[in-house]
């Protein structure tokens, strides 16, 4: 039986607008909003659902209020509460309207079939369903453990190896401390699709048909409204060329985008652990054509839509604004209101959430700390970023070429291209110098797969292993021709500018993650 309406995520913000008439049930100040917001210690952007009636259950919504998960990346957030409104809207609209609470083995079963299985259903690979099942599994052991449930409504079976299971070189998640089974409907071909990544002239294929709005010739389109291409074009290419992840390269601050004159080579700057996954803090390299791009567009773009924001007033009407008071010390932010009010803290240790509202006090006025910004001067969000790469996607199909990227394939690609550049020329490097200069060029790069793997952010190695066998894969004419000569080589660099991997002296205290 088909339900009308639907389950919802939302997500909190001590920013929300105000009606006018306030009903009387709605008559709360902005700070009353606030300050109770602060005493839950609930952040901004924490999810939350609303049933189709738009009822709030406060059971439901509580297991988004654990610590663990409320420090976690925001991206973590966003797919665990989709990952639960997608089960719920299907047991509304196809198992008889059922909630939550009402759900049984067979409404998984049926659950798993219709998202894997049935031609009407949208068919997602086995890391997704896995990804999916995995929140699923950890929210109804949350409610069993709260008695709000009799037993977890998904089928089990006891782990293969005694805990996270690995296939083809892909690590499910371990079963709950409160169990030792899992998710008996776990997919069979998680990590068995092929690693996906652009050689660099299809990435700038990509780019120029997709981003830039060029046709498949090469051409300007003369239907393209592309206003903010440039822009969009050069978070791209530095996306290549750093390998970073989506949110980390959308959180970025002024302060850490190496803008103005520069080296030849790389410039590098520092990613603090509060805005990367896992809290993987790294230098990273940005190569000398992208900073060019990148000093343009601040120089332009940027500056353009902050002079129409600040005549708008809309940075006047930020709620909550953190400030950098003094422009000549650009790492250090005040609070201005909630239970903070008047402190100091280091931007290093602000979170994506909080860099959102991040101003810097300017002689002409306030501005936002964030690089990239939107064309109301606001800072943009990743799911807008995901947004320009689905539109880019389908600018190439309409132009008939089988041509697709996001971030993550973008990463992959800089860690190929990056792998195949260095082994190429490190043993030659090493051999034109002197005993000096070889010990300090190997403590900075140490062998091609550990650079790669520290710009990456991963803790092993072994997880940097898939992009030699992508390597291996190939034909030899194929990795010839793999490096492009417009692509700087992080070995032309002067290792003196470089410097080693030691962080920068001045680092504040990082917050502990538990997520």
């Amino acid at each position: 039986m088909l339900r009308q309406g639907a389950w919802s995520v939302h997500y909190s913000s001590r920013d929300l607008p105000q009606p006018e008439p306030q009903p009387w049930h709605l008559q709360v100040s902005p700070n009353e909003w606030e300050l109770w917001l602060d005493d839950l210690g609930i952040p901004d952007g924490t999810p939350y659902l609303l049933s189709p009636g738009f009822v709030y259950d406060a059971n439901l919504n509580s297991y988004f209020h654990q610590v663990n998960l409320m420090e976690g990346p925001l991206n973590s957030q966003r797919n665990r509460a989709s990952a639960l409104c997608r089960k719920l809207n299907f047991l509304h609209r196809s198992r008889g309207g059922k909630g939550w609470r009402d759900a049984t083995e067979a409404d998984h079963t049926a659950y798993h079939y219709w998202r894997r299985r049935d031609p009407r259903g949208p068919r997602v690979d086995g890391d997704t369903w896995s990804q999916e099942v995995s929140h699923l599994q950890q929210f109804y052991v949350y409610a069993k453990r709260k008695l709000w449930v009799p037993e977890v409504p998904i089928p089990q079976r006891p782990p293969r190896n005694g805990g996270g299971e690995h296939k083809k070189g892909r690590r499910r998640p371990k079963p709950d401390s409160m169990s030792e089974t899992v998710p008996a409907t776990y997919a069979h071909d998680v990590g068995g699709q092929v690693m996906e990544w652009l050689p660099a002239p299809s990435y700038r294929r990509w780019r120029d048909v997709g981003v830039l709005g060029y046709d498949r010739e090469g051409l300007p389109r003369d239907n393209f409204r592309g206003r903010w291409a440039p822009r969009n074009g050069t978070f791209t290419d530095s996306t290549v060329r750093t390998g970073l992840r989506l949110e980390e390269q959308a959180s970025r601050l002024m302060t850490e985008v190496p803008t103005g004159p520069g080296p030849a080579g790389y410039s590098k700057w520092w990613l603090p652990a509060v805005i990367a996954k896992r809290n993987s803090a790294r230098w990273v390299y940005e190569p000398a054509s992208v900073c060019r791009d990148l000093t343009a567009y601040a120089a332009e773009d940027r500056r353009w839509v902050i002079e129409e924001a600040r005549d708008a007033g809309r940075y006047d009407k930020i709620r909550r604004p953190l400030v950098i008071f003094d422009p000549q010390r650009p790492l250090l932010a005040q609070y201005t209101s909630g239970i903070n009010r008047g402190e100091k803290v280091d931007v290093r240790l602000l979170d994506p959430r909080e860099r959102q509202r991040l101003l810097i006090d300017t002689d002409q006025g306030l501005e936002p700390a964030m690089f990239w910004l939107g064309e109301r001067g606001m800072p943009l969000s990743v799911s807008t970023w995901k947004d320009m790469f689905t539109d880019a996607n389908c600018r190439c199909e309409q132009q008939g070429l089988a041509l697709h990227a996001h971030a993550h394939l973008l990463r992959h690609t800089f860690a190929v291209i990056t792998l195949e550049q260095l082994q190429r020329g490190h043993i030659a490097a090493l051999g034109d110098m002197n005993p000096g200069q070889r010990l300090h060029f190997q403590r900075i790069f140490g062998d091609p797969m550990d650079w790669v793997r520290r710009r990456l952010g991963h803790t092993s190695q072994l997880s940097t292993l898939i992009y030699l066998h992508a390597l291996q894969e190939l034909e030899m004419e194929t990795r010839m021709a793999l490096v492009p000569d417009t692509w700087e080589d992080p070995r032309d660099t002067p290792v003196t500018a470089l410097g080693d991997e030691t962080p920068p002296p001045d680092l504040p205290e990082e917050k502990e993650s538990t997520a």
